[in-house]
């Protein structure tokens, strides 16, 4: 099915949709990245901490996979959560060729300050929208035709 975007040439150049969700984006992501700081974490160690706090535990195979980064990029960033005590890697009892990452103790405390912060952060973007048109949204922007190989860069 092909889109007619007619009136958006014709729209103000900086109201093409393109450039409004490539400008709120880089908006949100320097927000999200600043909430990960303030709690001394880089944004895909937040996202590790984020999924494991959902999780509960996950093998160091389905981690790499749920956050779509290469095993040795994770291997990086779970050395260094495991580093600073906010995860554990312990093998697989039944598989001993598998790690299973836990969060620790410490890492669910520093997790409760991230979902914080990455909640205020959302609060102040989405304030002007009410759960219906959050929903919406949600389901647009799923929708939005990109793919896992495309480039993204969650690290600078």
């Amino acid at each position: 099915m092909n889109v007619d975007l007619t009136d958006t040439l014709e729209a103000d150049p900086l109201d093409r949709l393109g450039f409004l969700l490539a400008r709120h984006g880089a908006i949100a992501s320097a927000r999200v990245e600043h909430a990960f700081s303030l709690c001394g974490l880089t944004p895909r160690q937040g996202a590790t901490l984020m999924l494991l706090g959902k999780s509960g535990n996950m093998s160091q195979q389905g981690v790499a996979g749920a956050l779509e980064v290469d095993p040795s990029i994770l291997c990086g960033i779970l050395n260094d959560l495991e580093s600073a005590q906010f995860v554990e890697r312990r093998r697989d009892p039944a598989d001993r060729r598998r790690h299973i990452v836990t969060l620790t103790d410490a890492g669910s405390r520093v997790l409760a300050k991230v979902q914080e912060a990455i909640t205020e952060v959302e609060q102040e973007l989405f304030a002007d929208f009410n759960p219906e048109e959050l929903s919406t949204l949600r389901n647009l922007l799923i929708r939005v035709r990109t793919s896992k190989s495309d480039p993204v860069c969650l690290e600078h």
